[in-house]
């Protein structure tokens, strides 16, 4: 059964629509990007990381969502404190965990289906010009968002299970197994999605 990142709520977060919610992302990405101000990042990254904390899922499963891009975020502070200075690396890192925040939080209050219908409106224009097919873009984007957390689900039952058996957890063993799962997963949503003739022509 596949899951979704979606949680669902009735914070005012989740009450906006789609297209405000990005244009918060968006804008606050750009005025982040355009100020060097360590307090203006380090109020930001308070105020969006409360905020996603605030959508229900709990300190714990919120911090569990992003782990890998914060510490993503944390080699990248490294490398730019070496090759850089501190400051600028502070500063930077603060910036993508504002938008890591605020973007998580986007995700976790929106629906698939409003974003699959958001990007459909989006994408209009591009189809009339004839660059691409909307509906198959959105389509697209909204299985990535489905296979996101059931990946992760599918590695973390694939990890229980050897250390159930008392087996030794490797990764990169692990990867055979969970392919194989997914693709048997997406054969089965592609057949699906032609029964039902979703996809645009």
């Amino acid at each position: 059964m596949m899951t979704s990142l979606y949680v669902e709520g009735n914070t005012p977060f989740h009450r906006l629509s789609t297209f405000t919610k990005l244009t918060i992302l968006l804008l606050t990405s750009i005025i982040l990007a355009l100020l060097s101000s360590i307090w203006v990042q380090a109020i930001a990254v308070i105020l969006s990381g409360a905020l996603y904390i605030s959508v229900g899922l709990g300190f714990k499963q919120s911090f569990r969502r992003i782990r890998p891009i914060v510490i993503t975020i944390g080699l990248f502070a490294i490398f730019n404190a070496v090759v850089l200075t501190p400051f600028d690396a502070l500063v930077s890192s603060l910036r993508l965990l504002a938008v890591v925040f605020l973007a998580a939080t986007v995700t976790a209050t929106t629906s698939i289906a409003s974003f699959m219908a958001a990007l459909h409106v989006l994408l209009m224009p591009l189809e009339r010009l004839g660059l691409l097919k909307a509906a198959d873009v959105s389509l697209a984007l909204g299985l990535v968002l489905r296979f996101v957390p059931d990946i992760a689900n599918r590695y973390q039952a694939l990890k229980d299970a050897h250390k159930a058996r008392g087996l030794p957890v490797h990764p990169l063993k692990m990867i055979g197994p969970l392919i194989i799962l997914t693709l048997k997963e997406a054969d089965s949503i592609a057949e699906a999605i032609d029964a039902r003739d979703i996809r645009g022509h």
